[in-house]
């Protein structure tokens, strides 16, 4: 190396200086890709993810061929600068070179470049993939050494080299995922998706319409209670029942009950009850992404939710399912919650005692309780232990609640006030 000019080691030592960069940076870029746009564009044709994809097969190798690659080139650059420190400074220039080597690598082959990969790593990553695939065709034999050598000392650790499965993503982190989407995804379209991943913490116990609020037909009644209550259906189906809701006999469904009426050019009890399908039942406390697909599997659209022992406790429609999904519908047989919610001028809401809890706190932004029960008049009861009286004020969670109506053992009607209000009263 002493036969070498002095001009010619400077540019030496520049230009591995470059190389040392080029490592670092190919190495965060690889690592700082994301692996899901990555998949996506390898399988859209691109020869550069393609190329990234299959050098990140095997970690271990890639980062076994950088390392390599860059030690030897600092090396050799540490060398280099040692000789031209002698050269210029005597001795005292072992010191500097090392001192200027050091900063110089630091700052022009190690932060900026890496820096500059993490900032852009699909374009770093798919120009160093050309020619990281020809350098580990090249140094195979050495970077298989290595990680001989490596790996026999991960699986000492009980280590493997190979990474434990798939790059997987759990429920929540689906969710951080559309949360960040931004601009990229329609903001209705981000609350569709996080309501799809819910569905499962959802049940139908949560959505379903309660027993006492099922109207239907009572077969038993006189023709013409049943033929104005028919002429005036809501919904497309009905529940047909005899004497109680208890008794339910079948789902009427109109379109088919006038049909048969034209058809047979009659219409009484009989034809009402060959119309009707027979009943769908639903076991309190399914998921709503495991009942959704048991309507689609037993083409149903309607179903009665029944407890342990057998006894209805509510009716859920496929509709219900679908609006917890895409937003409420007209045709839900539940009142809808802009009904149940009226705004007051002091910054309060009234609000009645049947409004769902979930549907609360999605709406107006608020976190009361949804372990225990499912109605806001269920919360209060089980907070106060008792039937309260008409006036009567509390506060849960922060929330400050007074009681407006109460009727038939149930709490109708309440005011919930805004947070920062003073309350007159607290009694609970």
């Amino acid at each position: 190396m002493d036969d070498i000019s002095t001009g010619i080691l400077i540019s030496l030592l520049v230009l591995l200086i470059v190389i040392s960069g080029y490592f670092s940076g190919s190495e965060t870029g690889m690592m700082a890709i994301n692996r899901y746009r990555l998949r996506h564009l390898s399988k859209s044709g691109h020869s550069g993810a393609k190329r990234v994809e299959k050098l990140l097969t095997r970690p271990d190798r890639l980062i076994g061929l950088i390392l390599i690659g860059n030690n030897l080139v600092n090396i050799l650059a540490s060398s280099i600068a040692t000789v031209l420190g002698l050269r210029l400074y005597g001795d005292a220039g072992i010191a500097i070179a090392t001192g200027v080597l050091t900063m110089v690598i630091l700052v022009f082959a190690e932060v900026t470049p890496k820096t500059l990969a993490a900032l852009y790593p699909e374009r770093v990553s798919f120009i160093s993939s050309f020619v990281l695939t020809i350098l580990m065709k090249v140094f195979y034999p050495l970077v298989s050494f290595v990680n001989f050598i490596t790996n026999g000392f991960l699986r000492m650790l009980g280590l493997g080299a190979k990474a434990d499965g798939k790059d997987s993503l759990s429920t929540e982190e689906l969710r951080t995922i559309v949360n960040e989407a931004g601009s990229l995804i329609p903001r209705r379209h981000q609350h569709m998706l996080l309501s799809i991943l819910e569905l499962e913490e959802v049940t139908v116990d949560d959505i379903m319409v309660p027993r006492n609020e099922i109207t239907g037909i009572n077969i038993n009644d006189d023709w013409k209670s049943i033929m104005r209550q028919f002429t005036h259906a809501p919904h497309g189906r009905m529940v047909l029942y005899r004497d109680t809701i208890d008794e339910v006999v079948g789902m009427l469904r109109v379109r088919k009950a006038y049909r048969l009426m034209v058809e047979k050019n009659e219409f009484n009890k009989e034809t009402l009850l060959r119309a009707a399908d027979e009943v769908y039942f639903i076991p309190e406390g399914t998921p709503l992404n495991v009942q959704m697909l048991k309507f689609q599997r037993n083409k149903q659209r309607i179903g009665l939710v029944v407890d342990e022992y057998g006894d209805m406790i509510g009716l859920v429609t496929l509709e219900d399912i679908l609006e917890e999904i895409v937003g409420e519908f007209t045709t839900s047989l539940s009142p809808s919650l802009a009904e149940e919610i009226t705004p007051l001028t002091d910054g309060g809401y009234l609000i009645e005692g049947s409004a769902n809890i979930r549907d609360l706190n999605k709406s107006l932004n608020w976190a009361l309780p949804t372990d225990g029960p499912r109605t806001l008049n269920g919360l209060i009861l089980e907070h106060l232990e008792d039937i309260p009286n008409n006036r009567l004020s509390v506060e849960i969670d922060g929330h400050h609640i007074e009681i407006v109506d109460v009727a038939d053992n149930m709490i109708k009607q309440v005011k919930v006030l805004p947070a920062k209000q003073p309350q007159a009263s607290v009694n609970s």
